[in-house]
């Protein structure tokens, strides 16, 4: 599985928590992607897209 969206690019981030004692987290935040059949130019490809991504039409599912 990709670490990226392939329709807009988003990929994991990092957060800093910092505590009250000056301790500093670092977390990974990484995107809810999911490998699913996509018709590209009337072809069906396997992609991995960004759940955004799907909610928002810009890919469409193979039936």
């Amino acid at each position: 599985m990709a670490k990226h969206c392939e329709v807009c690019g988003k990929s994991a981030l990092k957060a800093a928590k910092l505590t009250f004692s000056h301790k500093q987290i670092v977390k990974r935040q990484s995107p809810n992607l999911q490998e699913i059949r996509v018709n590209v130019n009337g072809q069906t490809k396997k992609m991995t897209v960004c759940t955004s991504c799907l909610k928002a039409g810009k890919v469409q599912k193979a039936v």
